[in-house]
């Protein structure tokens, strides 16, 4: 057993078997079946997967907190991380009991009531795995009386719910490639999924499917197809004579990774998961053709990880697959809502893939718009200027959340946002940085002139940013039509995701450390509480004892509120 587990208050040996004990009799022996997973949103007081339901509506029908009385919440308690940076991960809450990750990869299991600690799970990450871009967890899958949480280092591990103890521990990819986990995994019926990170280090990107019981692996999708599978040919052969580098072999280490959790519809039984950019990033021309799938959304049979559809944004496009099922004018309309990281909105036929519309929802130069097949109308900018939106993108890895009370679709965007992009051609290094940067350096992107600098995903400065930086925004689109229904405007840019309620709120945090409730059907602020940190994270809601609570986790903090005496 790799993994370490501790019970707070309590020692080893007798007194932590009484401790357990006593923890199944506080309610940490609930089981979590297939059966509640697929009919999650029928117990609103439980948040069972990490963007809430299979939906990934991020859609809560509590309705305690209401827009009338929202001003009354008041801090419950808070949970503190000994891990200092960004806190991504989004917490389960099944039957009073919570579950959340801490970085690098610990588990830990709270009351929900309180904030008591019951145990935690401890990781063993070797220091020298290669995962980009921090030490990033966002949260655990549950599965029968078992949570699933991936890892760095490219694993996945089983642990008892009850007792944190480790059931198996499996290697699913090699760290010292760079491959690794930085998403919540995704359990359907007995199996657990889980796509990697790694496309800034060119890895080949993958999907897997695991065997919830013995960690045996059932399927893997490879988001870049090999020779003699459908789409290998959009990794197209170098030209005769290239005037510059030309990469004969680039689907072997082309990127395409899939580093946030998909969504499911039991109904068609697929499983659909966004997909990232190729490598190198700025050099296309090393690499000729679409380069399927990287940038694309893909639709899985959850059974055997067949695709069966695919549809190209032209932009990394890790985001939340969001599905709905909306009526107008006496026809319902089951979809996939897609707000991507390039600037546009996007409906499409879940079941076939099938592009109904797409409108831009910020300021957009790279491409004039989307032809009738959805595939962009490209614009290029001439060396030195500016492609909007930049490089984190309208919107990035930060959950939307669609109402099915509103009809809204809302998004936390980067508006008036820019980049120079500038490449050069690179040759792969295994496991080594892939991006195909300028003569320069290797990133590839600089800021816009008078721009004090580059927003990246922490929080920086915001008293030296000015208007050429951009700004963030919570964005209300009609989920079907895309028409822009209100704007919330930030000053800093925006890297938290969505909630909404059946009381018609939206909850959203800044990187300025305010927490705040919104009309989700005006945008009007009715509440805000300052918490001290960045928000990085998606809030959440559940029920314990009749009473709502909201939580949310500021800088290295998980806080969480309900209305005042209650």
């Amino acid at each position: 057993m790799r993994g370490r587990t501790t019970a707070r208050g309590f020692v080893a040996g007798g007194l932590l078997a009484i401790a357990l004990g006593l923890l199944i009799a506080d309610g940490l022996a609930a089981q979590v079946p297939f059966a509640r997973l697929r009919d999650a949103l029928s117990e609103p007081h439980n948040w069972l997967t990490y963007s809430g339901t299979y939906f990934s509506q991020r859609y809560s029908e509590l309705d305690e907190i209401t827009t009338a009385n929202v001003g009354d919440l008041q801090l419950q308690w808070v949970y503190q991380t000994p891990v200092f940076g960004p806190w991504q991960s989004t917490p389960l809450v099944v039957d009073g009991v919570m579950y959340l990750t801490q970085r690098p990869n610990d588990i830990v299991a709270l009351d929900a009531r309180t904030g008591r600690v019951f145990w935690i799970y401890e990781y063993p990450t070797p220091s020298d795995h290669r995962a980009c871009c921090g030490s990033n967890n966002r949260g655990v899958a549950a599965l029968g009386d078992r949570l699933f949480m991936s890892t760095l280092d490219a694993h996945i591990v089983a642990i008892d719910a009850v007792t944190g103890a480790e059931l198996w521990d499996v290697e699913a990819a090699d760290k010292h490639l760079a491959y690794s986990f930085t998403g919540a995994p995704l359990a359907v019926k007995d199996k657990v999924i889980v796509g990697t990170a790694g496309g800034d280090r060119g890895v080949r990107g993958f999907i897997t499917a695991l065997d919830a019981e013995t960690g045996d692996e059932v399927w893997r999708f490879h988001t870049i197809p090999g020779p003699g599978e459908p789409g290998h040919e959009t990794w197209e052969p170098c030209p005769p004579n290239p005037e510059t580098y030309c990469d004969p072999e680039a689907w072997k280490h082309g990127g395409a990774p899939a580093w946030l959790t998909g969504s499911y519809d039991p109904e068609l039984n697929l499983t659909y998961w966004g997909i990232g950019n190729p490598g190198p990033d700025f050099y296309r021309e090393q690499r000729p053709g679409d380069n399927l799938y990287s940038n694309s959304v893909v639709a899985l049979d959850a059974d055997t990880g067949e695709l069966r559809w695919h549809f190209q944004y032209d932009y990394d496009s890790v985001q939340i697959p969001v599905l709905a099922d909306i009526e107008r004018g006496g026809t319902l309309f089951k979809v996939m809502l897609w707000a991507n990281r390039n600037g546009f909105y996007y409906v499409l036929d879940r079941a076939t893939g099938r592009f109904f519309t797409g409108l831009p929802f910020v300021s957009v130069n790279w491409a004039e718009g989307l032809d009738d097949s959805g595939r962009p109308i490209e614009t290029p900018q001439p060396p030195g200027a500016p492609t909007y939106p930049g490089i984190q993108g309208a919107t990035n890895w930060y959950s939307p959340a669609y109402s099915p009370r509103t009809e809204l679709f809302y998004i936390p965007a980067w508006e008036d946002y820019a980049t120079v992009f500038g490449g050069a051609p690179q040759e792969y290094e295994a496991g080594q940085r892939f991006v195909g940067g300028g003569p320069d350096g290797p990133r590839g992107y600089a800021p816009v002139a008078g721009a004090p600098g580059l927003p990246g995903l922490t929080r920086g400065p915001i008293n030296r940013w000015t208007d050429a930086v951009g700004h963030g925004a919570v964005l209300a689109v009609d989920a079907l039509t895309g028409e822009q229904k209100w704007k919330f405007e930030l000053t800093d840019v925006i890297s938290s995701g969505i909630l909404t309620t059946a009381a018609d709120l939206l909850f959203t945090g800044a990187r300025s450390g305010y927490f705040q409730a919104l009309d989700a059907r005006t945008g009007d602020l009715l509440w805000k509480a300052s918490l001290g940190g960045q928000i990085v994270n998606g809030p959440m809601t559940y029920e314990v004892d009749g009473t709502q609570y909201v939580a949310v986790i500021a800088g290295n903090a998980l806080s969480t509120f309900a209305l005042r005496n209650r």
